[in-house]
């Protein structure tokens, strides 16, 4: 229960529409009453035949049977209720009092469908919303979460959780507010109804209680530890896709086909066993509720039919409004099994939404974090460790040195040894378990995470790109940009030539992740949002890599133009950028093992560096 509160909290912005939905909730359960109760007099006045006044109608309260069982303030306000009634109908003769009672009946279900109307739409406008606000708050809490988060979660099962799992718990709120109050006062209003005719059959109606209880409760526990397991198991199906989908061009290549068909299949299959399950519980309430009903009510008519044919105790006109009313008991009673189970299933789901809410953020601002505008001289790192959550063994080990303003600086090493991770600290992606990162002396922690990221660009072997047009890839985050800015910057990152080749130049959609772009192309749109970002630190993480070689000349070329008077970090293979570079740092299994220029570390035949060369750089 305190999941399905915590999902409930998220109501009480559009509290104002749910007091109307409520109101008008209660205005349809009376008006729903009222048209089963007139039913009573349009009987009485179409077969009874000594009807000739209203004092000759009017007969007198059942309620008053019920004495001593109901209190004196309920029967007073029924007998008023009741004179009213009779007064008003009953004025004029048969055919008056009948067209009297059906103009009642057309008022009482023509408002009755109106505030139903409204109260759908209403509460309508509650569900949507707050599951708006849920699915916006997982949605900007995943963008908080530490990048060792995204490494630990499939992308599908997130996808699942904002998706599939809202849709389940947005199925609660009506469960709320309009089954857990149109419902009761739909039975009230009927049981009021029922009692004020005849309060032994009512009792007797209520047999079915304890049984209903007993067989609802029940089903509701077995639902919501199945329904856990049936949005796990979509989370897995939703994982496969969007692996599959990404990674098309490497199952076809590898004929990988069936593979993938099997594997999901085999998960659809799962999906589909467990679902059947599910319905077969979920559905269970409903008709058995429904055949205790009926077993009661079959007892209420022989009841019912013994006092007004033998005992004469009940008019028949009255025994009619009674399973009217007890009949209409039925399908809010029916529709009540079925909360609990919606509750329990939505309180499930609730809880693998929560489990994104409730991950804390381990990156964010210091309290008396502070506003860092530029970058003016020295980035250094003091004794820097580190090792993921998940491991203990260290990926960084003791890294100490300084980066002054405008210099270049190579990392070079074997795969694994550290320098993707190294580049990662700077923007805080990750912290440090151990020393500082200073830049012009502060400690980058106590620096507003925003104005850390804005004095930086970042541009991966990895390229992320966006399915919108090139001029918005290009000018991201930067809202509406002038185009002669994106314009200069793809020019400087030798973009602009095969971009206004493209059949709408600039504003070519891409595709997602850029996709309908070549591997070089997608790279020089990656470079020229840096450029058009104009950050006073630049990293570049193995961004030629991937490249063929003319594409990798023109990349390296807009990297080169990039670097000019800039402070950069560059992860690279190639001999042009690191010859280039102001300090060439090896790093391996974490450590620095060698600093220097290139004709420095050259000349050391038996470091890493020279073999790399060797191996790698050496021109024939």
């Amino acid at each position: 229960m305190k999941t399905y509160l915590r999902i409930l909290k998220y109501v009480t912005p559009y509290w104002k529409h749910l007091i109307i939905s409520i109101v008008c909730t209660i205005l349809y359960a009376i008006l729903n009453g009222l048209s089963v109760y007139l039913t009573i007099p349009l009987l009485d006045t179409l077969f009874q035949e000594s009807q000739k006044q209203p004092a000759q109608i009017t007969q007198p309260s059942t309620v008053e049977t019920a004495t001593g069982f109901l209190p004196d303030w309920i029967i007073k306000m029924e007998r008023g209720v009741t004179d009213t009634f009779n007064n008003f109908v009953f004025s004029g003769d048969k055919i008056d009092a009948l067209f009297k009672i059906c103009l009642l009946v057309v008022f009482a279900f023509l408002f009755k469908n109106i505030f139903g109307y409204l109260q759908a739409y209403f509460l309508s406008y509650v569900e949507q919303g707050s599951m708006k606000d849920l699915r916006d708050a997982a949605y900007k809490h995943l963008h908080q979460l530490p990048m060792s988060y995204f490494k630990q979660e499939r992308v599908g099962n997130l996808i699942s959780r904002i998706t599939n799992d809202v849709n389940v718990v947005q199925n609660s709120i009506s469960a709320a507010f309009l089954n857990l109050i149109r419902e009761p006062l739909t039975i009230i209003v009927f049981i009021g109804i029922a009692l004020s005719i005849s309060w032994q059959l009512t009792l007797l109606a209520f047999i079915i209680l304890p049984f209903s209880m007993l067989i609802i409760a029940w089903i509701g526990l077995k639902l919501r530890k199945y329904s856990s397991a049936i949005q796990a198991k979509m989370a897995d199906i939703t994982s496969i896709l969007q692996e599959t989908i990404s990674g098309v061009k490497i199952v076809k290549a590898f004929g990988m086909e069936n593979y993938e068909n099997k594997k999901f299949t085999n998960e659809t299959h799962s999906f589909f066993r467990m679902m059947l399950r599910i319905v077969r519980i979920r559905n269970a309430s409903s008709p058995i509720t429904e055949f205790l009903s009926v077993i009661v009510g079959a007892v209420i008519i022989y009841y019912g039919g013994v006092l007004v044919l033998q005992n004469q105790s009940l008019k028949a006109a009255e025994f009619m409004g009674f399973l009217f009313a007890i009949f209409q008991l039925m399908p809010p009673i029916k529709e009540l099994s079925t909360v609990n189970n919606r509750i329990q299933e939505s309180s499930a789901a609730g809880d693998r939404i929560f489990e994104i809410l409730d991950n804390k953020p381990a990156i964010v601002d210091a309290p008396d974090a502070k506003e860092l505008k530029c970058f003016d001289n020295t980035i250094s790192f003091d004794h820097i460790s580190f090792h993921y959550d998940d491991a203990d063994d260290l990926v960084l080990t003791d890294i100490n040195f300084s980066v002054n303003k405008g210099e270049i600086i190579a990392l070079v090493g074997p795969s694994g040894g550290g320098k993707s991770t190294f580049v990662d600290l700077i923007p805080r992606f990750y912290d440090p378990t151990g020393g500082k990162i200073l830049i012009d002396g502060n400690d980058i922690k106590k620096v507003k995470i925003q104005n850390l990221r804005s004095l930086m660009g970042i541009v991966t072997q990895e390229t992320i790109l966006f399915n919108e047009s090139i001029k918005n890839n290009i000018a991201y985050g930067l809202g509406e940009y002038p185009i002669e800015k994106i314009i200069e910057a793809a020019k400087t990152a030798n973009a602009h030539n095969f971009i206004t080749e493209l059949p709408e130049g600039y504003e070519t959609i891409i595709g997602e992740r850029g996709l309908k772009l070549s591997g070089g192309q997608r790279q020089r749109i990656s470079i020229a949002r840096a450029i058009l970002k104009n950050p006073e630190v630049m990293i570049f993480d193995e961004a030629t890599s991937a490249l063929d070689n003319e594409s990798e000349l023109l990349v390296q070329e807009a990297i080169e133009r990039m670097m000019v008077n800039r402070t950069t970090f560059v992860i690279a293979h190639r001999l042009s950028t690191i010859r280039n570079a102001s300090r060439i740092i090896v790093l391996d299994r974490g450590k620095i093992i060698q600093t220097g220029t290139h004709d420095e570390l050259i000349q050391d035949t038996n470091g890493l560096y020279r073999k790399f060369y060797e191996m790698q750089f050496r021109e024939s």
